[in-house]
């Protein structure tokens, strides 16, 4: 299967698509967005992805039970969900001129809707492609109201049973969902490479066949994506921040530039490596034969002598006959004149 983003191919027979996830690691400053925008551009990224959401249309402002983080491994340990919402929230009126920088730069703009009012905001900026996040991947409502755009859809699978990932994927094909992209997902922040279980990739591009599957990463570094594609891997959705040491919600999981460009070249290095099934040689060895070993004269030889393993021996390089025969060749004897360091072949007794 292949679906088409903004012009860019996404499939088994293409490159990774690249997803640089600014969440809210803008730190409350547009000006911080923009330079996260130019910094994944200049990193080879294909798309810079945004969350629409307010504190008010994700929680209410609570402060009993669930709705305080009191978890002490946590990043976000002491705030309530509102509190937590406000500061990673992205605000609307920034949204066009984010994705209009974008659009300059060349990166594909998105976003993941947390509710109808943003799915009804994204459609007014003309968003091309959507993002369910792993929490929202079983709201049904949300999934109804993103699959009626007609809009491919991108969904982390974080935090659900197989049922419900199935369930999830009718609901979006019911309603109107023809492209569709699935991330293997662990919603840890950050995530252990452990519990990351790529082998997942393959299992459900066989189970769901006309859908094209990927990783959403939250763990540290790049190993994990790179290896997500030897696996069939074809999105890559990694968290990008300037520099991890400004701080910010999501800022301790997240790429630096330097690293999210090395993710777009190897990532591209694993997809070219994978080539097809290939055995024999290629034209591209062809001058490497010559360091393989074969059957050689090391002293000089003279008709009606015998080889012997005084006068042969398998050496580099690989002009002479093949190393299995060297064996039968000792007690053969010699037909001809021959100088110590000729390659031995068949004329030769």
């Amino acid at each position: 299967m292949t679906i088409n983003i903004a012009d860019r191919q996404i499939g088994a027979a293409y490159r990774p698509f690249i997803i640089a996830e600014m969440s809210g690691n803008h730190n409350q400053s547009l000006d911080r967005a923009l330079a996260i925008v130019e910094a994944a551009a200049e990193a080879g990224a294909d798309a810079i992805k945004l969350q629409t959401y307010t504190a008010d249309t994700m929680t209410i402002n609570a402060r009993h039970g669930l709705f305080n983080i009191d978890d002490k491994s946590s990043l976000w340990n002491g705030n309530n969900l509102y509190e937590l919402y406000q500061k990673a929230y992205t605000p609307w009126e920034w949204h066009k001129p984010i994705m209009q920088k974008a659009k300059d730069l060349g990166l594909i703009a998105f976003s993941s809707p947390f509710d109808a009012s943003a799915v009804d905001f994204l459609e007014e900026l003309g968003v091309e492609v959507y993002k369910i996040a792993s929490f929202e991947n079983t709201d049904h409502p949300l999934l109804k109201k993103v699959a009626q755009t007609g809009k491919p859809v991108i969904m982390s699978t974080g935090l659900t049973r197989l049922a419900d990932i199935d369930e999830s994927v009718r609901v979006l094909r019911e309603h109107g969902c023809k492209e569709l992209v699935l991330l293997k997902c662990t919603s840890t922040y950050p995530a252990s490479p452990s519990t990351t279980n790529l082998m997942t990739i393959p299992h459900m591009a066989q189970l769901f066949d006309d859908i094209i599957v990927g990783l959403s990463d939250h763990t540290m570094g790049i190993g994990a994506p790179v290896a997500a594609v030897a696996l069939g891997a074809r999105v890559i959705e990694k968290h990008f921040t300037l520099s991890r040491s400004d701080g910010g919600v999501d800022s301790a999981f997240s790429l630096e530039p330097q690293e999210l460009k090395s993710l777009v070249v190897e990532a591209n290095r694993a997809f070219e490596a994978l080539g097809k099934v290939q055995y024999g040689i290629q034209s591209a060895e062809q001058k490497s034969k010559r360091f393989k070993r074969s059957v050689y004269v090391v002293k000089d030889v003279h008709p009606g002598d015998t080889f012997s393993i005084d006068n042969l021996r398998v050496i580099r390089p690989g002009d002479g006959l093949p190393p299995k025969y060297f064996e039968g060749l000792i007690g053969k004897a010699v037909a001809t004149e021959i100088k110590a360091g000729t390659p031995l072949n068949w004329t030769h007794f």
